[in-house]
């Protein structure tokens, strides 16, 4: 049991990891709605010695001294969303609930059509890993909960009264 339960265990780990992530970037968006946002990127771009004329790293820079405060409030408030239903997946996996692992299978299935879109928008290795991380996830849960209906004493015990 401690083995089949391990599995679940890594996926809340992980879901609490990432929706700390997001909490974090949450705060940052946060941060920079009530600071100049041109002056904290260009901070952080001599603090990271990072070239801002580079072809990868100028559109990235360009795209945000174009968000709006109206933006920054609409993905900090997302952000935030996204990381309650994250960490409450990985509290409820870690504590070993069982609605936890429902939860998770519906929620994270629910997001593989918008990970598959955004994809298709903008291919990248990184997407077509959590993609492929998510549908693991998915898989492995939808095994194991019919594995544990499967084997429910409830059954059992209608299986031999019929």
């Amino acid at each position: 049991m401690a083995r089949k339960s391990s599995g679940v265990l890594l996926i809340g780990l992980f879901k609490l990891f990432k929706g700390l992530l997001l909490v974090a970037a949450g705060i940052g968006s946060l941060r920079l709605l009530h600071g100049d946002v041109a002056a904290s990127v260009d901070h952080w771009v001599d603090v990271l010695r990072i070239d801002p004329d580079n072809r990868f790293i100028h559109p990235v820079l360009a795209k945000i001294f174009a968000v709006s405060p109206k933006q920054l409030k609409e993905l900090s408030v997302g952000t935030f969303l996204y990381a309650a239903l994250l960490l409450t997946e990985g509290a409820g996996l870690l504590l070993r609930q069982h609605w936890a692992e429902y939860f998770t299978v519906i929620s994270t299935a629910a997001l593989i059509p918008l990970e598959v879109y955004e994809l298709a928008k903008h291919f990248t290795a990184l997407k077509v890993l959590v993609l492929l991380l998510n549908v693991a996830i998915v898989v492995y849960l939808i095994v194991r909960l019919r594995g544990s209906r499967a084997a429910s004493p409830d059954r059992e015990h209608l299986s031999r009264a019929g």
